[in-house]
């Protein structure tokens, strides 16, 4: 599951989209949790410059600079994909 999570976050970064709301309620698993898709682009960001600056998503999923109010990219995606895995 997790590797198919990766495969989906590298889709949409290609397109310099950002999910910002990873989460356990956003991951959705087939009847006999073969797959596994990301759900939920609500809150998604495009990035034009490869930073974005939002304060939005699930606050215990956040990264750091999301918290700090930072720019941030791609890896936020990653922090918060962790924070699921774990």
């Amino acid at each position: 599951m997790a590797v198919q999570m990766l495969l989906g976050l590298k889709s949409l970064h290609s397109m310099n989209v950002f999910h910002r709301d990873i989460k356990s309620a956003n991951v959705l698993l087939s009847k006999k949790n073969e797959q596994a898709k990301l759900g939920d682009l609500n809150v998604s960001k495009i990035s034009k410059s490869g930073l974005a600056v939002t304060q939005t998503g699930t606050p215990y999923y956040a990264s750091p600079e999301v918290w700090s109010d930072l720019p941030y990219n791609g890896k936020c995606d990653i922090w918060s994909l962790g924070c699921v895995l774990y």
